[in-house]
């Protein structure tokens, strides 16, 4: 049996959550779902600025954890951004 996920902080919720390529109706795109984690961790990097130890501490998890969790964000964005997929951010 995994253990219990652990608390993370997230100071973030989105009043959008789809993105979507223009000019493609959303029934013929694929969607690639970002959860809020990851939407907050993207955001305290590159919006915020902050390196990825302060952003972890803000997030009140490991450095290793928010580097794990942002890097499954680039490739979620990246996988949406190159094969034209809708993101929809999950609560």
């Amino acid at each position: 049996m995994p253990r219990p996920r652990l608390f993370r902080k997230i100071d973030f919720q989105p009043n959008v959550t789809y993105f979507k390529p223009q000019g493609v109706p959303m029934r013929m795109l694929k969607i690639v779902e970002l959860d809020t984690e990851e939407a907050e961790a993207y955001r305290l990097r590159y919006i915020k600025n902050l390196e990825q130890q302060e952003a972890a501490e803000k997030m009140l998890i490991s450095q290793s954890t928010y580097q794990r969790i942002l890097y499954s964000a680039h490739k979620k964005i990246a996988d949406a951004l190159i094969n034209g997929k809708a993101i929809k951010i999950v609560k």
